[in-house]
């Protein structure tokens, strides 16, 4: 089911060009679909709720009787829900909210350059958040969970949260999503899908909805090329493609494991990419085997299948543990399984992955859902520069410069001296004069 690509007795493993080349990849093209959602965002931008309903029926197939949902829809849905599926909600709640208050770190700290010359950094929470939870495929109400509860930990004041329409539930999106708002205190909720939530959250909607500073969450490739187009006005968290998992596994791996892992991802999306990196030859034909076994019997085979043949999954098969840390660093997955001996000593030599899950007992599902870490995870290779969404992207690092007279003196000259060699000696001078004045 898996194609192989065979990088044993290759060099490709100490050469990141070549490895970029050779390892499977979902194709992902933002830049098409920014030309398919352009006019979509400058007609929202223009004509506000006029051009929400036009895009709700032709792409949702249903116009809901508000965009904005009631707070009864809300209090209504947590009724509703199970209770198991509550218990569920809320241990996940409790343990991001843990991990989360953790993250926070110092609010301020302060570093005496000089006497009288102190620089402090605040961080500071952006003012207001647009949240969008996807409700296509699969109705990700984990999403919730994981935008809302670090932005509330980090401070974000406004808070406003998007998810498509569903036309089973009326018009309003999944009653799962709902609830967990309802659980998060979120009441500001629309019934709007991604690519038309994120110019409605850039530009405000008159009548609507205020536009906000930053949108964060996942979503699909019209959401993604739609943050692209409002980058710069608005902050974003990040261009998340489709979901990937990569497992660097020996043989002492449990095939059953890696494969129902494999499975687990690939289960998103047919664009999803499932990539097993091993050393041992047997490992990867138990996979094998056992992914014949499993996939059938998964609900959503057709799907599962679709991702598993794409030309984004595959085993890579490697020399050593050695060149599989290589391959894995190289691949930088958005979650990086290490099912090895020494797992925790091998996840030290990884500074390429948006989450590392150790061992046999931490599936990357697990973090999707209550492990307390984040989903929202950068993918295709965006692991090598960037972070998963935390308290952290919530907040705003401020540098408050407080130097006093004496201070400011001690170090003119060379201030004037640097602005000079800059061409710029209107930057000496609001030095200088206040030397003069001082004098």
């Amino acid at each position: 089911m898996l194609r192989r690509i065979d990088l044993r007795a290759s060099d490709a493993p100490a050469d990141p060009d070549r490895l970029r080349a050779v390892l499977p990849r979902a194709a992902f093209d933002v830049d098409a679909a920014v030309e398919a959602v352009r006019p979509i965002c400058e007609d929202i931008a223009e004509h506000g709720i006029h051009a929400l309903t036009k895009y709700a029926e032709q792409y949702d197939h249903v116009v809901p009787e508000s965009f904005r949902v009631p707070e009864s829809a809300l209090s209504d849905a947590l009724a509703g829900l199970d209770p198991r599926l509550r218990r569920a909600f809320d241990i996940s709640i409790e343990r991001r909210r843990a991990v989360s208050l953790d993250e926070l770190g110092d609010q301020q700290v302060t570093t005496a350059v000089a006497p009288g010359a102190r620089v402090s950094q605040r961080m500071i929470p952006v003012n207001r958040v647009g949240l969008y939870a996807p409700g296509g495929v699969a109705p990700l109400a984990s999403s919730v969970i994981m935008n809302v509860v670090p932005a509330q930990v980090a401070g974000v004041a406004s808070l406003a949260l998007a998810s498509t329409p569903q036309r089973e539930f009326g018009g309003l999106p999944h009653p799962n999503i709902l609830a967990l708002c309802a659980m998060l205190g979120v009441d500001e909720v629309y019934a709007v899908g991604g690519s038309q939530a994120v110019p409605m959250f850039a530009y405000g909607v008159p009548g609507l909805c205020r536009r906000v500073d930053m949108i964060t969450g996942p979503g699909n490739i019209y959401t993604v090329a739609a943050k692209r187009l409002v980058k710069g006005l608005v902050g974003i968290d990040a261009e998340a493609g489709p979901t990937e998992i990569a497992i660097l596994a020996d043989d002492s791996a449990v095939p059953a494991f890696v494969a129902a892992d494999l499975i687990s991802q690939s289960e998103h999306d047919p664009a999803a990419a499932s990539v097993l990196i091993t050393d041992s030859e047997s490992l990867a034909a138990a996979v094998e085997d056992e992914l014949e076994r499993q996939v059938p019997q998964t609900k959503h085979a057709e799907r599962i299948t679709a991702s598993l043949i794409g030309q984004q999954s595959g085993v890579v098969l490697v020399d050593d543990l050695d060149a599989g840390i290589l391959v894995a660093d190289g691949y930088a997955a958005e979650h990086l399984e290490i099912q090895t001996r020494n797992a925790a000593e091998v996840s030290t030599r990884i500074s390429n992955a948006g989450a590392i899950f150790l061992g046999s007992w931490s599936p990357v599902s697990l973090g999707d859902y209550a492990a307390g870490s984040t989903h929202v995870l950068p993918t295709a290779g965006c692991a090598c520069h960037s972070s998963g969404l935390n308290v952290k992207s919530y907040l705003k690092a401020v540098h408050v410069i407080d130097y006093d007279q004496q201070a400011l003196s001690e170090i003119a000259t060379d201030v004037v001296t640097f602005a000079e060699a800059e061409d710029l000696p209107a930057h000496g001078r609001a030095i200088s004069i206040r030397q003069e004045d001082a004098g």
